[in-house]
């Protein structure tokens, strides 16, 4: 997958909901065209963010609990999460510079 980190089922609440640090959660397919335009996108948020944020992807095919949970109607569907909670959520494809601005919002709320 690259540099942004796999989340699942089994690793969300600590991964995304119990980290210290704003995580942006790209919900994806692999068939979907849209989610294979967006993800390098994500993978250079991955890497120009480490440390700060996490960034990482739900294939909604093998993790479908996640999906219902947070009623993902659409892919790609952007959300990102702060001290536990949902913050902003976007769906189809977003220019860089507004997934950057959105974690940058999280960190400062």
């Amino acid at each position: 997958m690259g540099n942004a980190l796999e989340f699942t089922d089994s690793n969300f609440q600590s991964e995304v909901l119990e980290s210290p640090v704003p995580v942006l959660v790209d919900f994806w397919a692999p068939w979907c065209g849209p989610c294979r335009m967006i993800g390098p996108v994500v993978e250079e948020l991955a890497v120009e963010n480490a440390g700060s944020f996490k960034v990482g992807k739900v294939n909604v095919d093998d993790n479908n609990r996640l999906a219902m949970t947070y009623n993902v109607a659409s892919i790609p569907t952007i959300m990102i999460f702060s001290g536990g909670r949902l913050v902003q959520q976007m769906m189809g494809v977003q220019p860089k510079a507004r997934l950057q601005q959105a974690l940058d919002e999280a960190k400062s709320a």
